[in-house]
């Protein structure tokens, strides 16, 4: 069991959240396949339990390495991109939109996924394994899942329509590359 707690491991504890993460992603994509949306919610929310810390234990345990970093980027995409955007699109959007409106959100869509992985690349391009910021610039992809999220049950709640929750995932994708400033936890 020692390969947990090195550093070189590709499968160290800190690693092994992660992977948690990139199955409950996977997980919560399948349920929403399945119309079962409170369970996909629970599994990204699980996954976001262990994306966070993930990169606690790898710090407290000097775990981190650029593969961690390059594994944590592909889990925050599944989890925190393509999950909440499949939601929306599968939950509101499907369900209320039609014609030129789901083409509408379909290019908002494609263009939130390609802001999510822009601004991961660029993280882990201008990164460093173990380095931790005082500010993001930008919205994380996490905080941008969780306003999704809020998009989500706006619409679930009758509050938000299909048509502003549109222009909400367009206005978080804009955010997820911005120079707004966003302190880190």
């Amino acid at each position: 069991m020692k390969f947990l707690w090195s550093a070189d491991s590709h499968f160290n504890f800190a690693n092994m959240f992660t992977f948690v993460n990139i199955t409950a992603g996977l997980a919560a994509t399948y349920c929403i396949t399945q119309n079962n949306f409170f369970v996909a919610i629970i599994l990204a929310w699980i996954g976001g339990a262990f994306d966070i810390f993930d990169g606690k234990i790898a710090r407290k345990y000097k775990l981190s390495n650029e593969f961690g970093v390059q594994l944590d980027s592909f889990a925050d995409f599944l989890s925190f991109v393509l999950v909440p955007v499949f939601l929306i699109f599968q939950a509101v959007y499907i369900s209320s939109l039609s014609g030129m409106w789901i083409i509408l959100a379909s290019i908002i869509s494609i263009y939130y996924v390609i802001s999510g992985l822009r601004r991961l690349i660029h993280f882990n391009i201008h990164t460093d394994a173990g380095e931790v910021a005082k500010f993001f610039t930008g919205v994380p992809t996490p905080l941008g899942a969780i306003l999704l999220w809020f998009v989500y049950l706006g619409h679930a709640y009758e509050v938000l329509p299909a048509f502003g929750a549109i222009a909400c995932m367009l206005i978080i994708g804009w955010s997820l590359n911005s120079t707004l400033k966003v302190p880190h936890p």
